[in-house]
């Protein structure tokens, strides 16, 4: 279904019963990279998931697309559902979102997932190589970013043992606008430091890496446990930067085991 936030349709995906979810989607893909999860949760808990501005079937924004932006897109969208908390589950891009609704829109988390991120801004370099890599989408296509970003996206297992995986990644990021993908890359480039914001979190969060993420490596993810009080950390083997599709099993057993301790009440 779309749904109306702030003058654009965006396409979101709700199912199932109980307490609510919502899941961030990484950069450069859409909703449908929570499919696994969504399956594995939607018999207990009421699933919610969204294309970002400029990804799967929502329109581009006409600037970059920011992190507040999608936290605001994320609190509009359990508005419209009528969900007062939810559990918010972020991989990527759609970790750095789930720290701007800690900061925005405290009150509607009831837990969080961080999935593969990382708290610190770019670098000057990165946000530097960012910004070449818009230009070339932009003059280039949207092949650009599937030859720069997919090689480091999923781990080693991934690329020796699964070529189907690849080949799907590799549609969803050609089905993504070149003007969608340029503005992900101006908002990732501009994205403010959150290591202050992890002070901030007071609620049950569960930390997740894979083991063979080149993006954001396992110590990055140990670094933001240590930083957030009573949290706790799962690395998921065989898998990189999208840990959740690379190895679903383990990462699905993780997640339903820190849903099952947090006791969200039902919206």
């Amino acid at each position: 279904m779309k749904v109306r936030i702030d003058g654009a349709d965006i396409r979101c995906e709700e199912g199932g019963q109980g307490p609510a979810v919502v899941f961030l989607h990484a950069f450069p893909l859409g909703l449908s990279m929570w499919d696994d999860q969504a399956a594995a949760l939607e018999a207990t808990h009421r699933v919610v998931r969204f294309d970002d501005r400029g990804f799967g079937d929502s329109p581009p924004t006409d600037g970059p697309l920011t992190m507040d932006r999608i936290a605001d897109d994320a609190a509009a969208l359990l508005d419209h559902l009528g969900i007062d908390r939810a559990v918010v589950c972020g991989c990527s891009m759609g970790g750095y979102a789930a720290f701007a609704m800690v900061r925005r829109h405290p009150g509607r988390v009831r837990g969080l997932v961080l999935q593969d991120t990382r708290p610190g801004a770019d670098t000057e370099e990165a946000r530097r190589a960012r910004v070449l890599v818009a230009e070339r989408v932009l003059k280039e296509g949207a092949g650009v970013a599937a030859e720069v970003y997919l090689p480091k996206l999923v781990g080693e297992t991934t690329h020796r043992t699964r070529p189907e995986l690849l080949q799907r990644l590799h549609r969803e990021i050609l089905k993504a606008p070149p003007r969608g993908i340029a503005h992900a890359l101006l908002g990732l480039a501009a994205r403010p430091d959150s290591q202050a914001t992890l002070a901030e979190i007071h609620v049950p969060t569960l930390v997740v890496c894979g083991a063979e993420d080149v993006l954001t490596p396992p110590a990055e993810s140990e670094a933001i446990q240590l930083a957030i009080p009573g949290s706790r950390l799962e690395i998921i083997p065989k898998a990189g930067h999208l840990a959740n599709l690379e190895n679903p099993d383990a990462y699905n057993r993780a997640l339903v085991r820190f849903l099952a301790d947090v006791h969200v009440p039902s919206s």
